[in-house]
């Protein structure tokens, strides 16, 4: 009888052959909708933020609390999924989440006062928080090499999309109430299930874990021919946080929480008051919806761009000149003295700002091995959502105290610029296999 030598593979190598499948299109899809779903909430109640004026008789202060109060929840959210998903999985992370997340969205829609509400809403942004945290590891860890960077930044088109439904869901519901949108919120957690019909667990997840066979049937799902092999891992030891701080790991971690604090307040500050801050500048309601529904339109072709050009010069280069091209347009935006102006900067700024964010998405998620990667996610996220928090308040403190349009969007465009500053130390991934 003759022995059969066992072929052995790092788990990476796998997918460097895989073709881009039928079934990889169909966890795009699953994955693109709780992207959609993720963005949505985070920007529904924008758009009727008035409501809450005369529903709670609160002020300007008293809504950007109640703006903030997902972000809140999210941030401890995300430090208690990000490792738990290293350590269980990311399949039912996923699932749990946003289950959880459709439950409390749904009682939140009938909370009688501003205490309650604040609680249920911070309750629901930590149940969000996992599927927050884990999509783009999630889809970066089904995808074959050569297509990892492409289609995850159309991965982030999500979040425009979500914006515009968001808005729209302002238009045809909002004279109906909030509650009525956050009940359409609420019904979106449904979705947990299609994730779970279409989506398979990671098999850098599943190899990692020592589950050989179930690798392997995934790898033949997704179509590589390399599933009959035996799989190794580089690290072994799942989802400990302070492993972000050691060896080589230290300086990437430092600079990827500044990075993601500093872009999310160079975004998130400006939305989050766009409207009043247009509405400053003499445009009406319904025209600041219009421009924020251009802007997010604008943003779509921004994304694709990214996506063909990541491929051919990598994630850093492309990073870098779409973030600086944004601050451009930021600074053009925060000095216009016409309409057409302000609508030319704020194209500029949503197109380039926004790609640059579907290649930070992918970037991000490829500097940690696969024990660390839904941990190192989590963390990235949290400086997200710490800024997310402080931005609607910060911005709303210059606004009370009539800073003025130019100088509000100066000050949030200068972390525009540190972005740009951060992100040059940092590696290059594209066309690196996953480890």
């Amino acid at each position: 009888m003759i022995a059969t030598e066992v072929r052995r593979l790092p788990i990476g190598a796998a997918f460097d052959r895989m073709p881009f499948t039928r079934r990889h299109v169909l966890i795009a899809l699953a994955l693109f909708v709780a992207f959609v779903i993720e963005s949505w909430e985070q920007v529904a109640l924008i758009y009727v933020a008035g409501d809450f004026r005369t529903a709670f008789g609160i002020d300007e202060g008293g809504i950007g609390m109640v703006l903030s109060a997902v972000a809140l929840g999210m941030i401890p959210g995300t430090l208690i999924w990000g490792p738990l998903s290293d350590r269980i999985g990311r399949r039912p992370t996923c699932f749990w989440s946003l289950i959880a997340y459709g439950v409390i969205a749904l009682a939140s829609a009938f909370a009688p006062d501003m205490a309650t509400l604040m609680a249920l809403r911070v309750a629901s942004g930590f149940a969000l928080a996992g599927v927050y945290t884990v999509t783009f590891p999630y889809f970066l860890e089904l995808l074959p090499t050569r297509s990892r960077g492409r289609a995850a930044v159309y991965l982030s088109i999500g979040w425009p999309i979500g914006v515009l439904a968001a808005i729209a869901a302002s238009v045809t519901l909002g004279s109906l109430g909030w509650h009525v949108v956050t009940i359409a919120s609420a019904l979106a957690g449904l979705w947990a299930f299609v994730i779970r019909a279409w989506v398979p667990e990671s098999p850098y997840w599943l190899a990692a874990r020592d589950r050989q066979d179930e690798a392997g049937a995934v790898l033949r799902e997704l179509g590589s021919p390399d599933a009959d092999a035996v799989f190794t891992v580089g690290v072994k030891r799942m989802g400990h946080p302070l492993d972000l701080l050691r060896g080589r790991l230290r300086p990437i971690t430092l600079l990827m929480l500044l990075l993601n604090f500093a872009f999310n307040w160079g975004y998130w500050g400006l939305q989050t008051w766009l409207p009043t801050l247009l509405r400053e500048r003499g445009l009406s309601l319904d025209a600041s919806l219009g421009f924020a529904a251009l802007s997010a339109l604008v943003a779509i072709p921004g994304y694709v761009s990214a996506s063909l050009l990541t491929g051919r010069f990598g994630r850093k280069k492309i990073f870098l000149v779409y973030v600086v091209a944004a601050a451009l347009g930021g600074f053009y935006f925060a000095t216009a003295s016409t309409t057409v102006g302000l609508y030319a900067g704020n194209f500029i700024l949503s197109f380039f700002s926004l790609g640059a964010w579907g290649v930070w998405n992918t970037w991000n998620g490829e500097f940690y091995p696969t024990a660390l990667r839904g941990t190192g996610y989590s963390w990235a996220t949290a400086a997200q959502l710490v800024s997310t928090t402080a931005a609607p308040a910060a911005v709303g403190m210059l606004l009370s105290n009539a800073t003025g349009f130019t100088t509000t969007i100066l000050v949030i465009n200068a972390f525009m610029v540190l972005t740009a500053l951060l992100a040059v130390p940092l590696p290059e991934t594209e066309g690196r296999v996953l480890e």
